[in-house]
This record gives C-alpha cells, sequence and structure tokens, in this order.
C-alpha cells in the first residue's frame, strides 16, 4: 500500500468512528459508509499530492 493509500486509510478510519460518536453513522451501516468515506478521502489526498508535485 502507498503512502497515499495508508494516510487516507487513517483518516477515514478517524472520521467513520467520529461519525459512529456522533451517531451519525451506526456500527450497522459501517460497511456502507466506510468505502464512501475513504474514496472521498483518498481522492482528496492524491489531488493535493498531485498539486504539490507540480508545484
Amino acid at each position: 500500500m502507498d503512502k497515499d493509500s495508508k494516510e487516507a486509510l487513517q483518516v477515514a478510519k478517524e472520521l467513520t468512528a467520529k461519525f459512529i460518536e456522533t451517531r451519525t453513522v451506526s456500527p450497522g451501516n459501517f460497511a456502507e459508509i466506510f468505502p464512501a468515506v475513504f474514496r472521498v478521502v483518498h481522492e482528496t489526498v492524491r489531488q493535493c499530492s498531485a498539486r504539490q508535485e507540480d508545484a
């Protein structure tokens, strides 16, 4: 797993945990929500990395 993926995974886990704490996400729908959160975070991390490389 590359650095960006690891970073995105960690952030997605923390965000999802916060969503569970605030009852926005339940353990029952975790499997549905987590992949979507990960995709958004991963794409954002990749875009930011690409911008930094271009600068």
